[in-house]
């Protein structure tokens, strides 16, 4: 995901702007690896390889977003590991 694509995105479930970036790994301006954060509703949707998983929740895979928490829980805040929605660990 390229870092020029947060001044678009809004949260889709309460259109909320601006939305967090927290970058795990990038090369030059696109984004890897990360989490996209919603400060207002506490929803957060992972960035892996380039590309955003910014799904509704009934479309999500609840097991693989666990992994993801799981394997960068020491990089990612709290408000993420252990608050964010809709699920955390």
């Amino acid at each position: 995901m390229n870092k020029k694509t947060m001044e678009i995105l809004a949260c889709p479930y309460d259109k909320h702007f601006p939305l967090e970036l927290i970058v795990l790994s990038s090369k030059d301006e696109v984004v890897t690896e990360g989490v996209i954060f919603c400060p207002k509703c506490s929803g957060w949707y992972s960035i892996i390889d380039e590309i955003i998983k910014m799904l509704p929740d009934e479309c999500r895979d609840k097991n693989q977003d666990i992994e993801f928490l799981k394997k960068h829980k020491n990089n990612l805040p709290d408000k993420i590991v252990n608050k964010g929605l809709p699920w955390h660990l």
